[in-house]
């Protein structure tokens, strides 16, 4: 018989207004999958510091995209891992971005070097010759010249679509990528990434901006929206995204 006593592993769900109900369905299959989730808000998150956050990213959210950039700009908080979640107005989960991590710009050297090695990322590149897409309108210079100082090849890529044409051409061991392309969101070129056999396992770094605007925030939700189900995920689909972040 399993310890009765033994701490259950608790998430909290960010970026619902209180009182708006929109949590319901997400708590359900949460519940299912054995976790204990708990409602709240971004002011409690450096003394509660939780398992990990389910973070509502849609345009129905209660500011997602602000709360997500408060947590990685946080040294408190920053390592707390985050799974986005599209809720629909109704709280129906249609979207889930499992990406590997979020770093903002611009990118410490030795917080990258410390979190890829958490990720156990850096231990290949001292025995194989292993390269990384980087893929951003502006090249991001220094986050190249931080990942080649680890030992790693860089490849660069400026467009969503230029980055799958390289990662076809050249499989790649990690990848980082501007949340907003000119042609794709970061989530959008992380599930076409899953749909060729040689990147579909390729972990992806979502580079942030420091600071966002409120029409950019926008932006971002309503362009991961065409990527959501019009009919929900199922808790077992849902849940399977979890149990592959544990």
């Amino acid at each position: 018989m399993a310890d009765n006593t033994e701490p259950r592993k608790e998430l909290w769900i960010l970026g619902i207004k209180p009182g708006s109900g929109r949590e319901e369905i997400l708590s359900s299959y949460l519940g299912a999958g054995g976790y204990t989730c708990k409602f709240e808000q971004y002011e409690n998150l450096e003394a509660g510091r939780p398992l990990g956050i389910v973070l509502d990213i849609s345009p129905f959210s209660e500011d997602g995209w602000g709360i997500l950039l408060k947590i990685k700009n946080s040294p408190i908080t920053r390592d707390i891992p985050v799974l986005p979640v599209f809720l629909s107005e109704k709280g129906k989960v249609g979207g889930v971005f499992p990406v590997a991590g979020f770093f903002t710009l611009p990118v410490d050297a030795q917080y990258l070097q410390n979190r890829l090695a958490v990720y156990g990322l850096t231990e290949e590149a001292e025995t194989w010759d292993l390269q990384s897409l980087v893929v951003s309108r502006s090249g991001e210079e220094k986050l190249s010249k931080a990942i080649e100082a680890l030992g790693f090849e860089v490849i660069r890529g400026y467009t969503g679509k230029e980055a799958l044409a390289l990662a076809s051409i050249h499989p790649v061991y990690m990848a980082f990528c501007s949340q907003m392309l000119l042609d794709m969101s970061a989530f959008e070129l992380q599930e076409r990434l899953r749909l060729d056999p040689y990147s579909s396992n390729t972990p992806l770094f979502v580079l942030l901006k420091d600071d966002m605007k409120v029409g950019e925030k926008q932006a971002m939700s309503r362009e991961i929206a065409h990527l959501v189900r019009k009919k929900q995920l199922s808790c077992d689909e849902f849940l399977a995204y979890l149990r592959r972040r544990e």
